[in-house]
């Protein structure tokens, strides 16, 4: 009854978790927006793989392009990257501290595929290299298991 006295309530209203000992850190928001972005953005990196290596007619390609690849070779390195950051978000969701460290280095290699995939799908590698840079913002800045 005293506790009460204070205004301050227990269980969820004081902030405590499930299992009643753990605090819901404020950055918790931060690795579910990070999360939520590597599980689209790895998604529409798959789906540019599998566009990439099932038809290589339905990408045009500016000409003169300082770096030129072959459009199948492209597809298999998105495909298997938008894997890996997929797992990785999926992860995240988990609450593992390791897919923070594989989701930086991920969507950093993701920037540069995405990067060099400009003359191929120009709208959608600008949107893709706007997502990652969220990503890793988001997952450098969240507070880790310690500050929580």
């Amino acid at each position: 009854m005293a506790s009460h006295v204070s205004g301050a309530r227990s269980g969820a209203g004081a902030g405590v978790g499930a299992r009643g000992s753990e605090r819901i850190g404020a950055g918790s928001g931060w690795l579910v927006f990070a999360a939520v972005l590597m599980v689209f953005g790895g998604l529409m990196m798959i789906f540019e793989g599998i566009a990439a290596i099932a038809e290589d007619d339905v990408f045009v390609t500016t000409r003169n392009y300082a770096y030129a690849f072959d459009l199948t070779s492209w597809g298999w390195i998105h495909l298997i990257v938008g894997v890996v950051i997929t797992l990785a978000g999926g992860a995240l969701f988990q609450g593992a501290t390791w897919a923070r460290v594989v989701g930086v280095a991920v969507a950093g290699l993701a920037m540069l595929a995405n990067f060099l995939w400009i003359p191929y799908a120009p709208f959608w590698a600008v949107v893709l290299i706007t997502i990652n840079g969220f990503v890793i913002w988001a997952l450098c800045t969240a507070p880790g298991p310690s500050e929580r």
